[in-house]
């Protein structure tokens, strides 16, 4: 009574002009503190006297007040004595804020120029305490409906919206497959509202696997969901197939697992095989197995449903195999020259190709090898390998051709220091041919045994012309052959005496058929019974003739 005196006094003396402004809304969270902002948050006018805070409209609802200057004082004599204080711009802070608190807040500004009333209204959320999935469906049936479950969203203010999920997706009430009802419930002492959602669905096969949640959004707008629950969906079986477990290519001596693949649920637990005409039975499995199959395995396999045989499938197995015979299939031993005939057969349960390596290296043509007149490079391993997709067969042989050795190069040349005479000695045959020389020399080399084909080289310094014997040998024969070498620097020395002896021999040659020409005219002179003329004549040409085969003599012997 004091205040509002002083008040009509302040009015009396300066006419205060009376101002109510707009009411202003304010959201605080349920049990935390809330800033009631006076002036709208603004420093209040330069000549304020006092500020204080009431409940609409009663003065009996006092709550708060401050002088100029001095500290506020709490008028409420209620729950809000112990719940209230002032800012010095005139907010006010209302703790643990209640549902009881959303009322109309009226901030009173006393200046010199008159009354500011500034009317603030508290609106108070909640989120909710839990947001829970309770009475869950045990199994659901394809086609019925059937409670999925209840969803609680507790003491929230205002009541939440529940929202429901299949696999993250948004499910929406249509009264037929998907039939949803809420329900609202208030606290009779919080005044706090919890929201009941059932969630009633009819299942498909699809939804074996599927996930549901519930949620709602908080006071952020953020979402709030439950722990995702799934369900046993049971359907009877519509239809069967046969599959085969085994991976890739069936061979022979594998085994193979059939299995009857059923779409009902719970799954059935008995089923018939039909393996080549015979029906087997199988209880509290979907599989058959079968050892060690066969290339007789290949063809049509069945399964059903005990209980119900007209739901039955099928499939072909087909059963690869590859089987190879070689001859000869080890070592042989031939003779150069010789003929060999190599045969290749091939049982297949299709299209299979072939190739042939010989001492691992590839062969051009895909084709047996074939052999007519065995030469020594035609020794060595052959392998042949057969393939028919993922099957490989390899089989070999290892072909050996012997003989006695031949010689097939002897050379010379001169070394690199001008002195030494490099002769070479090649030979081949099998086994291998030794080689040995007439002569003493520094051995150079030796070539490896390929094909049947060695080779040697040696050094020498000839002091005279000579001749040098290779001899090749083995087991079979020998064979030996010359080469002149000759001492000068040069094998020029060597070619020149062969072409004087070319030379000398055509002479030789010349003075024979000079000497049977002599003959002949002689023995014509003396049958002869012409004039003395023509015996002068004839012992003239003689003599020349005499000359001649004397002089080509001397040339010869030169």
């Amino acid at each position: 009574m004091h205040l509002l005196s002083a008040g009509a006094v302040a009015v009396l003396l300066f006419g205060i002009v009376y101002q109510v402004s707009s009411t202003v809304t304010v959201i605080g969270t349920y049990g935390e503190t809330l800033e009631l902002p006076c002036n709208n948050g603004s420093p209040p006018p330069d000549d304020v006297m006092f500020i204080q805070w009431k409940l609409n409209p009663s003065e009996s609802g006092m709550m708060i007040k401050k002088l100029k200057g001095k500290p506020f004082e709490v008028l409420a004599k209620d729950g809000y004595s112990s719940r209230v204080s002032m800012m010095d711009n005139g907010s006010m802070f209302l703790e643990a804020l209640t549902l009881e608190d959303q009322k109309v807040f009226i901030c009173m500004l006393v200046t010199l120029q008159g009354l500011l009333e500034r009317h603030v209204k508290v609106v108070v959320h909640k989120d909710p305490t839990n947001l829970e999935l309770l009475e869950q469906a045990a199994e659901l049936e394809i086609g019925k409906l059937a409670k999925i479950g209840q969803c609680n969203a507790i003491d929230a203010n205002p009541a939440a919206n529940i929202t429901w999920f299949k696999n993250n997706k948004t499910l929406s009430h249509d009264g037929e497959g998907i039939v949803i009802d809420d329900s609202v419930q208030v606290h009779a002492v919080t005044g706090l509202s919890t929201t009941s959602s059932t969630l009633r669905y009819s299942a498909g096969k699809g939804d074996a696997d599927a996930s549901f949640t519930c949620g709602t959004l908080d006071l952020a707008g953020q979402p709030r969901v439950s722990l995702p629950v799934t369900f046993t969906i049971t359907y009877p079986t519509e239809n069967v197939s046969l599959k085969v477990l085994s991976e890739g290519v069936l061979l022979e001596g594998d085994n193979v697992t059939l299995r009857c693949v059923a779409d009902g649920n719970p799954a059935p637990t008995t089923f018939n095989f039909f393996i080549k005409g015979e029906v087997k039975n199988v209880v509290d499995s979907d599989s058959y197995t079968m050892t060690n199959i066969n290339r007789d395995a290949t063809g049509e396999y069945k399964c059903s449903l005990a209980e119900k045989p007209s739901l039955e499938a099928s499939i072909n197995l087909t059963v690869s195999y590859l089987n190879v015979d070689l001859s000869p299939s080890e070592e042989v031993v031939k003779k150069a020259g010789d003929t060999l005939v190599v045969a290749l057969k091939v049982d297949s349960s299709g299209d299979h190709k072939v190739s042939w390596t010989k001492d691992n290296g590839l062969l051009k043509a895909d084709q047996v090898p074939t052999f007519k007149n065995l030469t020594y490079s035609d020794a060595g391993v052959y392998e042949g390998q057969v393939t028919l997709g993922p099957l490989r067969r390899v089989v070999s042989f290892q072909l050996v051709v012997e003989g006695a050795p031949v010689i097939t190069l002897l050379t010379k040349r001169l070394g690199e220091d001008g002195r030494h005479k490099v002769l070479t000695c090649e030979a081949e045959g099998y086994p291998k041919p030794t080689i040995t020389w007439s002569v003493n020399g520094t051995w150079l080399e030796e070539t490896p045994y390929i094909n049947g084909k060695v080779s040697q080289k040696i050094t020498v310094v000839p002091s005279a012309n000579l001749t040098v014997y290779c001899t090749v040998s083995n087991q079979f024969s020998q064979q030996i052959q010359s080469i002149n070498v000759s001492s000068h620097q040069s094998d020029n020395g060597d070619q020149t005496k062969l072409a004087i002896g070319i030379v000398a021999g055509l002479l030789l040659v010349g003075v024979i058929v000079g000497l049977a020409y002599w003959i002949y005219m002689k023995r014509s002179k003396q049958g002869s019974w012409k004039t003395g003329e023509l015996e002068n004549g004839s012992s003239e040409e003689e003599k020349k003739l005499e000359e001649k085969v004397e002089e080509n003599s001397q040339k010869a012997e030169m």
